[in-house]
């Protein structure tokens, strides 16, 4: 038992270090765009999923540090995957929705590395549903939870192109594959085992 249990803490102690290692390292990056006009997308798909409120304290508060180290701690004290996955895809979402409004207040660089964040975060909940299922773990619900949140990401990185700078919109495109990615971890999950997956409103992907 005790074997079992050093092997079970030796496994999450590792997915922490590789998870504060991709996070500090977006941190580490600034970026500067110039904020000038932009022009409309068009009609975007409106997904059906209700995003989290992100809380008072954002990315550009000096308490954020502190917020950023208590997600990791949380998730390090969290010993079972499905609740690690949920954990992950509520930080993912709440990032998401701190970077839409940092990127209406015109902080675009720090908005950019939010997404980058919300993405990355992403992109680790659909792996790890993934997991779950390899291990003999009934993941359906959360899989379906996971792949409409990852189409509710691309709806606001679509949307996000409307209101970032010209210079950002590149590197918003190059993070809408994380949610792409994402999804389609989910549904390939859902469809192999004979589940219906959440159908994708965008055209050609």
């Amino acid at each position: 038992m005790y074997k079992k249990l050093a092997v079970t803490f030796s496994t999450i102690l590792l997915a922490f270090f590789i998870l504060s290692v991709s996070v500090l390292k977006a941190a580490s990056i600034k970026y500067s765009f110039y904020q000038g006009a932009n022009k409309d997308n068009g009609v975007i798909p409106e997904i059906e999923y209700q995003l989290p409120y992100p809380g008072r304290i954002l990315p550009d508060n000096p308490l954020w540090p502190l917020k950023a180290l208590r997600d990791k701690l949380w998730l390090l004290v969290t010993l079972n995957r499905s609740r690690q996955a949920e954990l992950m895809l509520l930080f993912a979402d709440k990032r998401l929705v701190s970077s839409k409004i940092l990127f209406e207040n015109g902080k675009a660089g720090l908005a950019y590395s939010t997404l980058t964040k919300a993405e990355k975060y992403l992109e680790m909940a659909s792996t790890l549903v993934d997991e779950c299922w390899k291990s003999g773990v009934d993941s359906k619900n959360l899989s379906k939870q996971v792949a409409l949140a990852a189409l509710k990401h691309r709806q606001v990185q679509e949307q996000l192109l409307n209101i970032a700078p010209e210079d950002a919109k590149p590197d918003i495109v190059k993070s809408i594959s994380y949610s792409k990615e994402a999804y389609t971890l989910c549904k390939n999950s859902l469809l192999s085992r004979g589940i219906p997956a959440p159908e994708n409103p965008f055209n050609g992907d």
